[in-house]
């Protein structure tokens, strides 16, 4: 920590939460949300919230800049900003205070940037609205934002609307409005959650210098016990509304005192933690990788899966040159193992995956499903394929119908094939709500009332509803936190051993990737780079694509407690 930065924490504290409580009006009563909240931001300090879903860290952090969603509100307690209580300041002061004093870079950038409205509209507003530009010197203003947040080109970028954004170039654009009036205090709620490793990793070295060269001070609000560690001095731990435990951040995680701290750390997914399997994973057509057994008759055989040369290229209107977005792509899936594809956003992964499942068709190339073409399947066949190889989705919210309750949902494959009679499907139901370990009374609810992790079962539970044998897992976990993430790998793991399932699981989150995986295929602007065993992958990486995605991985090189 550098003198100024000493300095700057020596004095009163810019930011002091004391016995805060919140309380949302429900139509079932009062929720009390937060309850006994304490917490302390120096000036120039970072400070990380860390808990699962529902732990209140989210609500303490927009009850501390004023917007608490609706039916909430300050119940008790006391929230003052260099001083100055604002708890229960007015909405018009709250207006002056957030974007000047404190910033905010919220979760979801598509949802919180206006789709129809210019990036350098949508900064320049803020600057208007708190007097730090004019008309005339509005658009310089605007440039210096965004490149300050690390955009290329501001002056283009400025004209152009969230669409034709990236994702990691959308929450550089939320860095620049939260940031434009150089506030002193920044929230950064899960401000890098849907970002590839080193997205996030660009995302938060832009934070910490932009806050550093102003003295802000920023209250990170993560799930990512990593993450935490890495950018953070101290950490505080919520669980159920309250504070459990706080101090400095290695402190805590290297050596954490409270119960529920210590089941957070002991469900993060680390590179340290291996699923260890010794077998060798080649990929066919590189002779630079290690050989295992495929050449054999009876190797094929317990291979599943075997894609080759696979290529999918898209037009594009406009123009002479065509988007590969897999190119020539070789790999195989063993019977009852796990094969992982990682990589960035848009190494062509997903398109993998669904070229797989015959969502879309490749380009060239030959896909085998136990040693049948897939493109020249039957109708018959087709059907029989797609009972057989079944899809998990990233997001549990968005891939189950509202309108079902839990029963409709995971009988619906079961009736779409007419499977059995009815009460062979019912009973099919509930031995499969039993075993992704949900109550039998879930089947007349709706995914409204349930949470993330129960609705990510209920997506299992329905990928198992036919029996496959290979299920295609599409970051199946990334939506949920820490605690609930340890819950469904640990289930697809013991789904695996009971029903020998196979498994292509696509991710960007690599730590998760070492807990679930045998093999790994590393994936960079459509090409595979790097393929090999999971051990061999974390422990050896040959290709320097593959060193610098595990480099990328928040508090890699820190002794977090197991």
């Amino acid at each position: 920590m550098n003198a100024a930065k000493e300095n700057q924490m020596s004095h009163a504290p810019l930011l002091t939460v004391e016995d805060l409580a919140v309380d949302f009006a429900t139509m079932d009563g009062v929720v009390h949300a937060v309850e006994g909240v304490d917490l302390q931001i120096a000036a120039g300090e970072t400070v990380a919230i860390v808990g699962e879903s529902g732990s209140g860290k989210s609500t303490t952090a927009m009850a501390i800049i004023g917007l608490l969603a609706g039916g909430g509100r300050v119940a008790a307690g006391s929230i003052r900003l260099d001083g100055r209580e604002i708890a229960h300041a007015p909405e018009h002061e709250l207006r002056m205070i957030r974007g000047r004093d404190i910033g905010l870079v919220p979760q979801d950038p598509m949802s919180n940037l206006n789709p129809v409205a210019k990036i350098g509209t949508q900064v320049a507003e803020t600057l208007l609205a708190h007097g730090l530009a004019n008309r005339q010197n509005v658009q310089a203003k605007v440039v210096e934002a965004l490149s300050a947040a690390g955009l290329p080109d501001p002056e283009r970028r400025a004209k152009q609307y969230p669409h034709e954004f990236s994702g990691g170039m959308r929450q550089r654009a939320l860095i620049a409005i939260g940031l434009a009036c150089k506030p002193r205090l920044l929230i950064a709620d899960e401000p890098t959650s849907a970002l590839d490793v080193t997205v996030q990793q660009t995302i938060l070295d832009q934070i910490s210098t932009m806050t550093r060269e102003l003295g802000t001070a920023v209250l990170l609000i993560t799930h990512d016990l990593g993450l935490a560690a890495e950018r953070a001095e101290r950490v505080v731990v919520m669980h159920r509304g309250k504070v459990v435990e706080q101090g400095p951040a290695r402190q805590i995680l290297e050596a954490p005192q409270h119960p529920y701290t210590q089941s957070l750390v002991k469900a993060a997914p680390s590179v340290a933690a291996a699923r260890l399997r010794p077998e060798a994973f080649h990929v066919e057509g590189r002779a630079d990788e290690p050989q295992g057994t495929e050449g054999t008759e009876s190797a094929k055989a317990d291979n599943i899966v075997e894609i080759e040369s696979l290529t999918k290229v898209y037009p594009i209107r406009g123009r002479s040159e065509d988007f590969v977005a897999v190119d020539d792509v070789s790999l195989v899936i063993p019977r009852g193992e796990t094969v992982a594809i990682v990589g960035e956003s848009g190494s062509g992964k997903t398109t993998t995956a669904r070229m797989l499942l015959k969502v879309i068709e490749p380009t060239s190339g030959l896909i085998r499903f136990e040693g049948k073409d897939v493109a020249s399947l039957s109708r018959a066949e087709t059907r029989d394929f797609r009972q057989r190889v079944q899809p998990i989705f990233q997001d549990p919210y968005s891939s189950l119908n509202p309108m079902f309750t839990i029963e409709r949902l995971i009988s619906e494959p079961l009736d779409f094939y007419r499977r059995g009679s009815g009460a062979d499907r019912r009973k099919r139901v509930r031995q499969l709500l039993d075993d992704v370990a949900l109550p039998q009374s879930m089947l007349r609810r709706y995914p409204s009332e349930l949470s993330g992790g129960q609705r990510q079962r209920v997506a299992i539970a329905r990928a198992l509803a036919l029996s496959p044998d290979l299920i295609v897992c599409d970051e199946p976990v990334s939506a949920l936190d820490v605690l609930v993430q340890d819950q469904v790998l640990t289930l697809l793991r013991d789904l695996q051993s009971e029903y020998g399932l196979s498994y292509l699981f696509i991710s960007h989150d690599l730590a998760v990737v070492r807990l679930i995986s045998d093999y790994v295929c590393v994936m960079k602007d459509g090409r595979l780079v790097e393929a090999a065993s999971s051990e061999e992958i974390f422990t050896n990486p040959r290709d320097p694509y593959t060193r610098r995605l595990l480099a990328s991985i928040p508090g890699n090189e820190l002794n977090i407690a197991s």
